[in-house]
């Protein structure tokens, strides 16, 4: 390799980071097959995923089944919220007048969530997985219309 192609591959390399970096909400999921047909002819394949907007509660999901094509679904998380409404009268110095607000906070604990996908050739995988508030990381288990299993990390 030369001197100028590799210059050149660095540049394109320093141009193409700052654009990743701005890819937020984008998290990896992994699929292992667990039992069926994949898991049988290689126990050892991690199917890899992706899930959109991950900061919100639903998005997009992409993967590739082996000899099953692309896949392409939804996640979901039940992602409980308080909602709380504030009216008063104050008769302070710093707060003469009235109060009126309004504030959402997401519940701390495990929420549960679900996904669904369809690939190219018509399989349908479906699965649940449990998630912390304001994380982007779960665990769960899928399966598929082809009597696969799935364990579920991301």
């Amino acid at each position: 390799m030369t001197a100028k192609t590799r210059l050149a591959r660095l540049l394109a390399l320093g141009l193409i980071l700052p654009l990743a970096a701005c890819a937020t909400g984008t998290s990896p999921m992994q699929l292992y097959p667990l039992q069926g047909p994949i898991a049988d002819a290689d126990p050892t394949l991690v199917i890899q995923a992706t899930a959109k907007n991950t900061t919100g509660t639903s998005g997009e999901l992409a993967f590739r089944l082996p000899e099953g094509g692309r896949c392409s679904g939804t996640w979901s998380s039940l992602t409980p919220r308080t909602v709380s409404n504030t009216k008063g009268m104050s008769l302070t110095f710093k707060k003469t007048g009235g109060e009126v607000g309004r504030e959402i906070e997401t519940v701390a604990g495990v929420n549960n969530g679900e996904i669904y996908a369809v690939c190219a050739d018509g399989t349908r995988v479906q699965g649940t997985f449990v998630i912390g508030s304001g994380t982007a990381s779960g665990t769960g288990q899928a399966s598929d219309t082809n009597g696969n299993v799935y364990k579920l990390l991301f």
